[in-house]
């Protein structure tokens, strides 16, 4: 599929990614619709999944009928059919709504995190880079096209997860995917990025101290992420400043900036902002606005993100707007609450969910200190945040995408 993504952008047109295996046929049926995609590449076990979507070209990549290279007449190199403005990649993600968004992503978005310092994360000639994540999430962009704009080698995962890590040299993942691993096992590994959830800070001391671990954040609508902080061990864990040509506006209700230490919703400016929704000019208004802190025209997105600057100048998320709930009358951010687990010495991944009105955390791993954990959360939520119900798991449920499922909670 990799030489398939590649031939895709050789040619200049736009590819767009989906799990044959786990996308719904609605969404599948929706979004051939939607983008009018004329070539299907597929694998075998999934082609009987596009019998009458009405696709007239449809490749099995692993099937017997593809042509061999010496089939093909031999021709010159391509010439440069995309620019800087062509689309690069459309990422359906259906948010919080559960309709299917197609975000369309420029080759001028991508290149400006993968090309340039911190998110080319030093890749060059001779860098190992694991390519281990479904290529239907963003982040799986990071990993090939991060790597291969900058010379690198591509470690291609396969089923054997332990092997594909023993080779490569920077590993890009969420935490969720981190946290089962030591990097103790793993000296090889220099570089971890995380991003696509909140990490924690014993998972980000553990790693930055066998090497650079960068926390990121950033939702798809503006290229994979748009913040990344270098980890201190036993530093407060942050997302950073904004990567180069990115701007962040944390902004109130009104649309007028907060100050130092206040809360406001983080709006991402700059040249990773994408181009909007794919046929959904309504949805791409109410997310993206003309940013009125600069004279270029360009647009910014509303993240859906309450964050406070720090006093140093980096940015330190708090929750999601669209996760609040109301207990005993009073609005809780779960995603605070996540935060606050997520701060103690002994948790791995936790999560926060509202089950029959009442908060319960989840926590890995197995022999997490509950009543230390529960004092912990005292010192940094009000009383009635503080989960009612505790729940110690050796391992928290994953997406295909490698992020804790909330649903399977």
């Amino acid at each position: 599929m990799l030489v398939g993504i590649i031939s895709i952008l050789t040619c200049g047109a736009q590819y767009v990614p989906l799990d044959g295996g786990v996308v719904p046929d609605s969404t599948l049926r929706f979004v051939l619709e939607q983008t009018g995609g004329r070539t299907v590449l597929v694998l075998r076990s999934t082609q009987h999944r596009l019998a009458g979507s009405g696709v007239s070209n449809v490749i099995a990549i692993d099937g017997d009928d593809v042509p061999e290279a010496d089939d093909y007449e031999k021709s010159t190199t391509p010439q440069d059919l995309a620019t800087s403005d062509s689309g690069c990649y459309v990422i359906y993600t259906s948010g919080t709504t559960g309709t299917p968004k197609g975000v369309d992503v420029t080759h001028r978005n991508v290149t400006n995190l993968v090309c340039l310092s911190p998110g080319g994360l030093d890749i060059g000639p001779g860098t190992r880079v694991g390519q281990i994540l479904n290529i239907s999430f963003d982040m799986a962009a990071w990993e090939m096209l991060g790597c291969l704009c900058n010379g690198g080698t591509l470690i291609l995962r396969g089923s054997n997860w332990v092997q594909a890590l023993q080779q490569m040299d920077v590993l890009i993942c969420t935490p969720s995917i981190l946290a089962k691993y030591d990097p103790r096992d793993y000296p090889n590994i220099r570089a971890v990025a995380t991003a696509g959830e909140p990490s924690s800070q014993r998972l980000a001391d553990t790693w930055a101290t066998h090497g650079r671990y960068y926390n990121c954040c950033g939702p798809t609508e503006t290229t994979i992420v748009n913040t990344m902080h270098a980890h201190v061990p036993g530093q407060p864990l942050s997302i950073g400043r904004p990567t180069p040509n990115n701007n962040v506006y944390l902004l109130d209700e009104d649309g007028t900036p907060v100050g130092v230490g206040e809360a406001g919703i983080m709006w991402a400016g700059g040249l990773g902002v994408s181009r909007g929704y794919v046929k959904l000019p309504e949805k791409t208004a109410e997310k993206y606005k003309r940013d009125p802190f600069v004279n270029d025209g360009s647009m910014m997105y509303n993240t859906g993100d309450l964050c406070r600057w720090a006093a140093d100048g980096s940015v330190d998320i708090l929750g999601r707007v669209d996760d609040q709930v109301k207990i005993k009358g009073f609005r809780v951010e779960l995603d605070g609450v996540t935060s606050s687990m997520n701060t103690f010495c002994e948790v791995d991944r936790a999560a926060a969910l509202l089950i029959d009105e009442e908060i319960h955390g989840f926590v890995t791993p197995k022999h997490c200190n509950l009543d230390a954990l529960k004092e912990h959360i005292k010192g940094r939520q009000p009383y009635y945040a503080i989960p009612s119900k505790f729940h110690r798991l050796a391992t928290l449920p994953l997406t295909p995408n490698g992020k804790i499922d909330k649903k399977a909670l």
